[in-house]
């Protein structure tokens, strides 16, 4: 069965720092590109970054350029976002997906 599991979220200052990870089952994850997207409340879908393969690199959204860092370890099976600078409107539920594979999302609230 393929399978993400979002975890890491929390509470957090603004300014501060979190790292969400992205555990995978049940696929070559080596082979496919990663994507994390979030969703704040009552807005849509969010488009942050995604880790492509063949050397493809890893592209951001100009919201989280700079401040976010999609990384992978193919060896475990588990993609990074590392958040940096976050702001109080980077309080979302945050997914990473594969194709139309979903996690099922970690809470991130940004607040002093």
């Amino acid at each position: 069965e393929v399978q993400l599991v979002e975890s890491g979220g929390g509470l957090v200052q603004p300014g501060g720092s979190l790292r969400l990870s992205c555990a995978a089952s049940g696929f070559t994850f080596s082979g496919y590109a990663m994507t994390w997207v979030r969703q704040a409340p009552g807005k849509g879908l969010e488009w942050l970054s995604t880790s492509n393969t063949g050397g493809g690199g890893t592209t951001y959204a100009d919201s989280v350029k700079g401040r976010f860092t999609l990384s992978r370890d193919n060896a475990k099976n588990i993609a990074y976002l590392q958040m940096s600078s976050l702001k109080s409107e980077d309080t979302a539920v945050y997914y990473c997906k594969q194709r139309s594979i979903w996690g099922q999302g970690t809470q991130v609230t940004v607040s002093s």
